[in-house]
């Protein structure tokens, strides 16, 4: 494994267990803001969820423009 595949690797695992941490913990979150607001509570799902591929995206659009 070439040095450049292994610091993807790392990254993509790095965010998959980042995401999945989020994930995992959203429901009890969500719960604990809409205690205070429901709509704060759906907007705080939705802009967690969204980051979640908005990572993706950023990362994609950074190795866009270093000619990957």
């Amino acid at each position: 494994m070439s040095p450049e595949s292994r610091s993807q690797a790392i990254a993509a695992a790095t965010i998959l267990v980042c995401a999945g941490l989020v994930i995992y913990f959203l429901p009890t979150l969500v719960l604990w803001i809409g205690s205070y607001s429901p709509v704060l509570a759906v907007i705080a799902g939705a802009a967690l969820l969204l980051g979640f591929f908005a990572i993706f995206w950023l990362r994609a659009q950074y190795q866009r423009g270093r000619g990957k």
